[in-house]
């Protein structure tokens, strides 16, 4: 073990955990990372495109290269951040991107064709030959894209999402998140503290220094056990905001605790603040070196985290030497730090010739590392110093090139940041997201005392702008911290100086990309790959700004920046679904008399959002065409019940309803009498039909609509924004009534008889309520219903509608009081069946390429008034369209009529020149005894009796079929009308 004393570790208790198999122990309050470096194992992981060894490099979510597979079996969670993972007992961790072993990774022969994999390689490799690309080249780089590897197994994990509306999100719970949550909850404003890291602090946790001449993190502490008091703050660890978007809205996903034993595994919230600080700290970058890129380099700033928070050195071997690299004070802080605990610190290599030592440890002012030795891990560098080069023993390397705020939220809206010549770095822009202020090391305030006010400073804005006053708070003091440095970018030099570790992206590489005219940083980004890899060039963007800038001769400012986009740190997609995985993908509507059909045994289908019953099947039926069959003839022989409260119901009413339905539907409404129902159409502004339904006028002023299942929604949008902006001055009010009203269709011959059994005292005979009729009345002894005549089936029918909580009732009612009447319920798959035998159309012939002309309802466009649609329904292109809905059964009456098969005349070649049609439904009809289907067949009303090929490639089929009328049932419609 690789321990030095101190941490904020619970050395108490001890936890098992493997590694590739291997077994190590770590305390509670590491991490992933600590523990495996405290356990002296710095090979952790191996680059994306070379395949070399990697090892930590960070302590947070910037880190690039320890990136490993959490668990087994379904549960499997490939590319985790080890730094981001919390220690638990039993953890199971395995390293990615590796054919064998981690240590003897197979792939690594990619390292020695290193020449030919260049910048741009793909752009230049993959265009020629043409005819490579989709049987070569494209499987090649699917099967070696991506790190680790899918289960392809159901997640097993819950998720959720919640939503938020504080007065004031802190995003970051560092010096100045911590100031600015407390002032604010003391004022009393509501706020949410988000932290992405386990416990609240941030770099307070890392820096070992004092505040108020007590350990940072006893202030930390004191300050988290006052928030979480506070009733009108909402404390938030494992808590990443993840992108900043329109109307002061957030987004989040936190992480379940890792003892939680119930409850989602993650959370997505959406936040929509009033106002919004951004103290997200900043990120340390490293400068580029030959060879800078083996296990045992880190990050100068990180090295310091370990050993303060931790307790670890990073060290393979204790009392291996330990080296900074550093072109600023800060880098010697951390040596200073490390030199404090007793860890053996060779020196600190400066390039800067004034530089002078912070604490009890060696320095090499104007020198820099020009090399490394040590293959899986660090054995020595290579410093040097006026032309004389000196291999130096060193097991662990800590590199700062100084500091980036985190401005990645603030540049979410496409804002750019703003260039800093004094802190040679990129600033928070000026035009971010509305709401939202930087504060502390995120502004460029990188010293803990500057962060204290700074955060403080912007809680006083943040509750000006809420009319609050800012409660007395004091700011511990802390001492002064050294914040020199130079602007060394990179180390010149031969071979490979590493900028990107993950994607393997060299100094070469963008010194090539420059060569090759990629001088936009958009352009750069995309030929080199940089900044791409899971940690989206966190530790290496801006560096790679530097290098190209020296190279085009531009100021960094003037050579920019790339694009920041959502999310800041990676997010599984998974809880981007907010739970709706499985069953709950998306939300099933059940009908009112669901759980009576599941209590028959019903199947059921899905039918848009809504679980439908499919058929019932009975004991003996062994096949679901039987069921489907017994059904329909139920129907036509006597009587049947389907549940339609799907169908989408629309309640309209005023002065001027009549007129508004008269403009939306093509065919006339105004002429409409009380008490009758009317088939109407729809069309769309283009002129296709658009939707089908009935509507009915119960009163001069009340007219109910009702539409197709599928197009409830659409066409209530449809005609909302009709009424609001087309025609605002019309005396109109519509709502949706879709869930208020169950309906139920009674159907087949005897359906009169049943309903007048349930009815109360109205005459439903022939003479006083004809087919298409309606009216309001009650039944069951008082229920207040609606009664429809229409007919979907063909046969005497008709729907009968009461409130929603009624529908199971009234279906179990009706089955009872038609028992001596053979009352059977069918399912949709029987319903359309009977419709397809009347010659109904419905969604598969109503699929937005359709018009009145092809459905045969041509004359149903009125040119006596205006309606949406009828204008373009009368230009060239669709009235002289000659496809009509036709009707069509097979020659030989045991061949099958397959939908989506497409027409084609006797003896043609077939091709699209030559295509006459498609089929559009099929079924089995029991009462023809034969497959019948209905299409769109060129000149179609005139070729009934002919003979036509219906081929379907996909299947190898080719049936002949003959060209019938689309009513296969009672063409003259007397049934319905009995």
């Amino acid at each position: 073990m690789t321990r030095i004393a101190g941490g904020l570790i619970d050395r108490t208790r001890t936890l098992g955990f493997t590694f590739n198999g291997t077994r190590y122990r770590g305390h509670p309050g590491d991490t992933l990372a600590s523990a495996l470096l405290g356990n002296g194992v710095q090979l952790v992981g191996r680059s994306f495109k070379y395949h070399r060894p990697r090892g930590v490099l960070a302590a947070g979510s910037e880190e690039p290269n320890a990136l490993v597979t959490l668990g087994g079996g379904a549960g499997r969670t490939s590319n985790m951040r080890a730094t981001m993972v919390v220690l638990t007992e039993g953890l199971e961790a395995h390293s990615q991107n590796h054919l064998g072993s981690l240590e003897r990774d197979l792939l690594a022969i990619n390292d020695l064709a290193a020449p030919f994999f260049a910048a741009g390689f793909y752009y230049k490799t993959f265009m020629w030959p043409r005819s490579f690309w989709e049987k070569l080249y494209e499987p090649l780089i699917r099967r070696a894209a991506g790190l680790g590897a899918l289960s392809h197994l159901p997640d097993p994990d819950a998720y959720d999402r919640g939503f938020l509306h504080p007065d004031l999100l802190v995003i970051g719970s560092g010096a100045a998140g911590l100031v600015a949550a407390l002032a604010a909850g003391r004022a009393g404003a509501q706020v949410v503290l988000a932290e992405e890291d386990s416990r609240l602090g941030g770099r307070l946790l890392a820096e070992g220094g004092l505040l108020d001449g007590a350990p940072a993190p006893d202030w930390v502490a004191a300050v988290t056990a006052e928030l979480a008091a506070l009733p009108n703050v909402r404390v938030m660890p494992r808590t990443v905001v993840f992108g900043a978007y329109d109307h002061g809205i957030y987004g989040a996903v936190e992480q379940a605790a890792p003892d939680a034993s119930q409850g989602p595994h993650q959370t997505l919230w959406r936040i929509t603040a009033r106002r919004a600080i951004l103290a997200a700290g900043a990120t340390e970058r490293h400068i580029p070196f030959r060879d800078n890129d083996r296990p045992g380099v880190m990050l100068a700033g990180a090295l310091r985290a370990y050993a303060n928070r931790w307790a670890v050195t990073g060290q393979a071997r204790a009392g291996d030497p330990v080296a900074v690299f550093t072109n600023n004070d800060d880098g010697h802080r951390s040596a200073a730090q490390l030199a404090a605990k007793g860890v053996p610190v060779m020196g600190v290599i400066d390039p800067r010739p004034e530089a002078v030592s912070l604490g009890d440890y060696p320095i090499f002012a104007g020198a820099t590392v020009t090399g490394t030795r040590g293959r899986r891990s660090l054995q020595a560098i290579q410093v040097t110093r006026n032309g004389r080069s000196d291999w130096l023993e060193c097991g662990v390397l800590g590199v700062s090139g100084g500091w980036n705020p985190n401005v990645h939220l603030a540049s979410h809206h496409r804002g750019r940041p703003l260039w800093d010549a004094d802190r040679l770095a990129f600033l928070p822009p000026a035009d971010g997201p509305q709401g939202l202020i930087s504060a502390g090391a995120a502004a460029g305030q990188g010293s803990t005392a500057a962060a204290l006010a700074d955060g403080l400073r912007a809680a006083r804005q943040v509750l000006d702008d809420l009319g609050r006053a800012l409660p007395p708070v004091r700011l511990p003091s802390a001492a002064a911290e050294p914040d020199g440095q130079a602007a060394f970018w990179h180390v010149p030099g031969k071979g490979r100086a590493w900028v990107d570790f993950q994607n393997d992206v060299t100094v070469k590489d963008i010194a090539l990309a420059h060569q090759e005219n990629m001088r936009s940083v958009e352009h750069l980004k995309r030929w080199t790959t940089l900044g791409m890899a899971t940690d989206q060039g966190k530790t290496a963007n801006v560096t790679a700004l530097a290098i190209m800038a020296d190279l085009t001769g531009k100021p960094i400012p003037e050579t920019g920046t790339t694009v920041f986009r959502p999310p800041y740190s990676p997010i599984t997609l998974g809880v981007l679904g907010g739970g709706n995985t499985g069953a709950e993908f998306r939300p099933r509507r059940l009908t009112p008399t669901h759980h009576w059909a599941e209590a028959r045994g019903a199947v059921f289908t899905e039918a848009g959002p809504w679980m439908r019953a499919q058929y019932y099947p009975q004991p003996g039926e062994t096949h679901w065409r039987q069921t489907v069959d017994r059904e329909a003839r139920a129907v036509r022989a006597g009587v049947g019940l389907c549940d339609v409260t799907t169908l989408g119901k629309i309640d309209l009413q005023g002065r001027d309803a009549c007129a508004f339905l008269n403009r939306i539907y093509c065919n006339q409404m105004g002429t409409l009498p009380p008490g009758k129902v009317r088939y109407g159409l729809m069309l769309r502004e283009d002129g296709h039909a658009f939707d089908d339904g009935t509507c009915a006028r119960l009163s001069e002023t009340h007219y109910v609509v009702t539409t197709t299942t599928a197009n409830a929604g659409p066409v209530y949008r449809h005609m909302e924004f009709a009424r609001q902006c087309l025609w605002p001055d019309l005396d109109v009010h519509l709502i949706s009534t879709t869930d208020a009203w169950a309906q139920i269709a009674v159907a087949g011959p005897k359906s009169r008889t049943l309903l007048d059994r349930i009815v109360d005292g109205v005459d439903l005979s022939n003479a006083a309520f004809p087919f298409m009729a309606c009216t309001e009345l009650t039944v069951c002894g008082g229920l207040r219903a609606r009664l429809f005549r229409i007919s979907f089936s063909g046969e005497l029918a008709y729907e009968i509608a009461v409130p929603a909580r009624y529908g199971a009732a009234l279906m179990a009612r009706l089955m009872a009081a038609g028992e001596d009447l053979g009352v059977t319920p069918y399912g949709t798959e029987a319903l359309g069946l009977l419709r397809i035998e009347k010659g109904h159309a419905a969604g598969a012939e109503l699929n937005g390429q359709t018009t009145a002309q092809m459905l045969g309802l041509g004359r149903m466009v009125s040119a006596k008034k205006d309606s949406i649609g009828a204008v373009m329904s009368r230009r060239g292109a669709l009235a002289e369209d000659r496809r009509r809905l036709v009707g069509l059964a097979p020659v030989d009456p045991a061949q099958p009529v397959v939908p989506g098969s497409h027409l084609f005349a006797p003896g043609v070649v077939q091709s699209l020149d030559s295509d006459a049609g498609w089929i559009t439904s099929a079924c089995h009809s029991p009462h023809l005894g034969h497959a019948i289907g209905l299409g769109y067949l060129l000149d179609g009303d005139a070729r009934l009796g002919q003979e036509v090929i219906a081929a379907n490639p996909l299947e190898g089929q080719s049936v002949q079929l003959q060209v019938v009328s689309p009513h296969f049932i009672d063409p003259e419609g007397a049934r319905l009308r009995d």
